[in-house]
């Protein structure tokens, strides 16, 4: 398992920063039931595109890291470009497909995690909850 936990893997767990926004247009809370990791997102946007970005994670290393290729990227996006790219990644991890491409590319950095189907609930959950954000705040029922 220590090739799970590369490098790559652990110094974006350390690099995770959380935060709040003051004025979201949206706030989403996740627990992910088999593990108990938790997230809580705030979202702001404008026009259909991110323009504020804030999390709180208590989440293990994976839960951080892809917490925090998220937070590095999510800023500029439009709320469909998201959901492509939490697509791609559950498609990564559980269809043996590609990584994503574009904004989101460096997602290919938790390829490896795909050999440990009971760590994907972890990876997804930030996906997840900033999925469910960007619905609400782009006033959609879905995307």
């Amino acid at each position: 398992m220590s090739e799970l936990y590369s490098g790559d893997i652990l110094g974006l767990a350390q690099s995770l920063r959380d935060g709040t926004l003051a004025a979201p247009d949206a706030s989403v809370r996740r627990v992910a039931k088999l593990c108990g990791s938790e997230i809580d997102v705030d979202l702001a946007v404008e026009g259909g595109v991110v323009t504020a970005y804030a999390q709180r994670v208590r989440a293990c290393a994976l839960g951080q890291a892809s917490a925090a290729l998220l937070a590095e990227h999510v800023v500029g996006a439009s709320c469909e470009a998201i959901v492509a790219a939490r697509d791609t990644l559950h498609a990564m991890l559980k269809l043996d497909g590609d990584p994503p491409e574009g904004r989101f590319a460096n997602l290919a950095k938790l390829a490896g995690v795909k050999s440990y189907p009971a760590r994907h609930q972890s990876v997804m959950l930030p996906w997840e909850a900033v999925v469910e954000a960007a619905v609400e705040a782009c006033g959609k029922a879905e995307l």
